[in-house]
């Protein structure tokens, strides 16, 4: 998407293409400097983008599934290059997890902006997605590619709401869901409407993350398997973010009285008053993560969304937005 920019709240980017796709920014506290890149692509998902990429040609048009909360981060070049020229529409899944100020911005900023057809929906009501049939017709037909059977490709991370999408289109459990990534292996053809068919495929990522900042917030939001990276390293990524743009619910949530401290002091006073100590005391930090970053998916923080489009974030700095 050339020319176009977004980046994470309390965050700097560094002004290419590539970087504004990824969602650069800087950690800003030299105790973080020690968090490396993270890379998850498992032999499955290989082999899912090679059938993907040879389906593609009898598909007329991709539902991409985007997660709320990260929608930059969730955007996943690799099936960017798959779909080739397809016509494409954007859904917005899991609103209810994300903030709805933010939600609203990168709506409108990915229609536009980026010229996308979105569409905001929690997934799992079918009441939500419902139009998504006739706004897919209406979409391959102004491309010109108009037909009497439509196949859409549903696409996205892992653990984003793909097959959730599917069953609550279907109105019937046709595509296995967890709260996990990586439960769909294998492609299915499933029919949810006379002339609509939807192609359901597994979650991927993608062979090499550039950005370490884009991977943590796909590792927060549960978008890579949690045995891929401690959860202490997860929640000083979190705690970094949570402060600058969330502070009052963390000291809320912990009973914290300031946040004039760093992330990793910030893990250890959650440690304590969550009762996450070894003998003699001292706070187990990865337990202490996992208790954050547990109540981070589950809103226990409340609604979160961990980056916004560049207008957008000019707008928070400055107080007016």
């Amino acid at each position: 998407m050339p020319g176009l920019a977004f980046r994470p709240a309390g965050c700097h980017t560094f002004g290419n293409a590539d970087n504004a796709r990824n969602g650069y920014f800087e950690m800003t506290e030299d105790s973080l400097d020690h968090l490396g890149s993270i890379q998850w692509f498992p032999g499955h998902m290989n082999k899912a983008r090679k059938e993907i990429g040879k389906a593609s040609s009898r598909v007329d048009v991709f539902i991409e599934i985007l997660d709320s909360r990260i929608p930059g981060s969730s955007m996943n070049p690799l099936i960017e290059t798959l779909r080739g020229d397809k016509p494409r529409v954007t859904v917005l899944s899991k609103p209810d997890l994300a903030d709805p100020k933010r939600t609203e911005a990168w709506r409108r900023f990915m229609l536009e902006r980026m010229g996308r057809q979105v569409l905001v929906a929690d997934v799992r009501k079918r009441a939500q997605v419902l139009r998504i049939p006739a706004i897919c017709r209406d979409i391959v037909e102004r491309s010109g590619r108009s037909r009497p059977r439509i196949v859409a490709m549903v696409t996205g991370i892992p653990n984003s709401g793909k097959s959730t999408l599917i069953n609550a289109l279907g109105g019937r459990a046709v595509a296995k869901t967890a709260d996990e990534p990586a439960v769909t292996r294998q492609q299915q053809l499933i029919r949810v409407a006379d002339g609509f068919s939807l192609l359901d495929t597994p979650g991927l990522t993608w062979p090499k993350i550039e950005s370490r900042e884009s991977g943590f917030r796909l590792a927060v939001t549960g978008a890579i398997r949690d045995t891929a990276i401690s959860y202490h390293d997860i929640a000083l990524f979190a705690l970094e973010f949570l402060r600058s743009d969330y502070g009052d619910r963390l000291m809320k949530r912990y009973n914290i009285q300031t946040l004039e401290m760093t992330a990793t002091e910030l893990l250890d006073e959650i440690g304590q008053r969550r009762g996450c100590l070894v003998k003699g005391g001292a706070v187990d930090l990865d337990k202490a993560g996992r208790v954050l970053v547990r109540d981070i998916r589950n809103g226990g923080l409340g609604r979160i969304t961990w980056e916004l489009p560049d207008d957008e974030r000019e707008k928070h700095e400055s107080g007016t937005g």
